[in-house]
C-alpha cells in the first residue's frame, strides 16, 4: 500500500507534509505536476540568476502556511471541522493551477481577456468532477460562496497564505533580503471575529513590514527593469509571430500552443469547447523556449532577430522618468529606428511605451 503521507524537504520552510491521502491524490495529478515546468518569476532568472523555483513549489509553500494559519485559529478556540481544513488546503494548493508559460508574461498574450484565475477555477471545476464532488468544498472557499469568509481570506486577500509564501520564497530565491516578512509571526498573530480574519494588535509591526517587504519586491524583483525589458521582447514576438500567420506565411508552432495563437479564444471558449483547456493543461514554459530556439532561423528578420536577441540576453534598454512627454519620447525611437533602416511597417516590434506603477498594495 502507497506511503500518502509524503514529506518535501523545502529550502524555505523545512519538512512539508502532505496532510492527507486526498491532497496526496491532487498533488499527484498532471494538472498539478505540470506546474513543477513552470517558473514562478517568468523572466526574473535573467536578472537573478537563483529565481528558477517553480509554481509547484510555491503551491506546496502556501498549503503549508495554510495548515499553520488554521492549527493557530484551532488552539485560539474556533472550531474548524477537518473537512474545512482540507478543503482550505485543497483551495490554496490549486490557486495557481491555471498559470500559463512564464506566469504572468503570457497570460493576456495567448488569451482574449482570460486570467489565470478564471482557468484556475475551471481546472478546479473538472477536478471535481474526476474526484467525484470532493473538491465542492474547496471551490465554494476559492470562489467565497462559503459562509464563513476568514476561510476565503486566507486563499485570497490583502493578507493570505498566497502572498506570504510568494514574498518569503521569492526572496529566498532571488536573493532579495528587503523582501524576506515574519510569516509565522503574521500567522501566531491571526484570528477570527464576527467571521473575519483579524491580526491581534501586537501583530501589527509585523504587517507593516509585510507591506515595506512587498513593495520594496515588487520595485526590485516583479517590477525591476530588466525583467520589464525581457517580457516586452516576449510580447513582441508573439504580436509578430500573430501578424506572420495573419499574413499566411508559414510558422513552425508546438502542436499544443498553435491553437492559442491562430484563434482568439475567450473564457467562453474555454467554458463551451473542452479541447481549450486539454490543450491548455498540456503548457508550460518548455513549449516557449522551444518556439522561441527554432524562430531565431526563421526567414523573417524581425522575428529571427528578437528572438535570437532574447535568448543571447541582449535586451531591450528601458528609460523610466516621472512625467515624460511620451509622444516627444516616440518620435526620438522612430528616428533612431529609421536611421537603423528599419521599415515603417515593422518599428512597432522594437519599442514600447507604458507606464509602471507601484501601488504600494493592492
Amino acid at each position: 500500500m502507497t506511503n500518502k503521507r509524503k514529506i518535501f524537504n523545502d529550502p524555505v520552510y523545512g519538512f512539508i507534509t502532505i496532510p492527507s491521502d486526498f491532497i496526496f491524490e491532487i498533488v499527484q495529478h498532471p494538472y498539478f505536476q505540470r506546474l513543477r515546468r513552470i517558473k514562478q518569476l517568468g523572466m526574473a532568472e535573467l536578472v537573478y540568476p537563483g529565481a528558477f523555483h517553480s509554481r509547484f513549489q510555491h503551491a506546496l509553500g502556501a498549503m503549508h502556511l495554510m495548515n499553520e494559519a488554521l492549527n493557530t485559529l484551532q488552539s485560539k478556540g474556533l472550531l474548524i471541522m477537518e473537512v474545512e481544513k482540507e478543503a482550505a488546503q485543497v483551495a490554496i494548493l490549486l490557486h495557481d493551477i491555471g498559470h500559463g508559460p512564464f506566469s504572468h508574461v503570457l497570460e493576456y498574450a495567448l488569451l482574449k481577456g482570460v486570467n489565470h484565475e478564471a482557468i484556475s477555477l475551471l481546472l478546479m471545476e473538472d477536478l471535481n468532477k474526476q474526484f467525484d464532488g470532493k473538491l465542492s468544498l474547496a471551490i465554494e472557499m476559492f470562489k467565497g460562496t462559503y459562509n464563513r469568509s476568514f476561510f476565503h481570506q486566507l486563499i485570497s486577500s490583502q493578507l493570505d497564505m498566497d502572498r506570504m509564501d510568494y514574498l518569503n520564497r521569492d526572496s529566498f530565491y532571488s536573493g532579495v533580503a528587503e523582501g524576506k516578512i515574519g510569516a509565522e509571526r503574521i500567522i501566531k498573530m491571526l484570528n477570527v471575529v464576527d467571521n473575519e480574519l483579524v491580526v491581534e494588535e501586537k501583530g501589527l509591526l509585523s504587517v507593516e513590514n509585510f507591506l515595506v517587504a512587498r513593495r520594496l519586491m515588487y520595485w526590485q524583483v516583479y517590477l525591476h527593469k530588466t525583467s520589464i525589458c525581457s517580457e516586452t521582447m516576449v510580447l513582441k514576438i508573439f504580436e509578430r509571430v500573430k501578424d506572420l500567420i495573419a499574413d499566411g506565411i508559414t510558422i513552425e508552432i508546438p502542436r499544443n500552443l498553435e491553437v492559442f495563437i491562430k484563434e482568439n479564444i475567450s473564457l467562453d471558449d474555454f467554458k463551451n469547447d473542452n479541447k481549450y483547456l486539454q490543450n491548455f493543461i498540456q503548457l508550460d514554459d518548455t513549449d516557449i523556449w522551444y518556439a522561441l530556439k527554432s524562430w531565431q532561423s526563421h526567414s523573417d528578420q524581425t522575428l529571427s532577430l528578437l528572438c535570437k536577441n532574447l535568448i543571447e540576453r541582449n535586451l531591450f534598454k528601458i528609460k523610466i522618468e516621472v512625467g515624460l512627454n511620451t509622444e516627444e519620447i516616440e518620435r526620438g525611437f522612430l528616428e533612431k529606428l529609421h536611421n537603423k533602416n528599419i521599415p515603417k511597417s515593422l518599428q512597432k516590434y522594437y519599442y514600447k511605451i507604458g507606464n509602471i506603477s507601484n501601488s504600494g498594495y493592492a
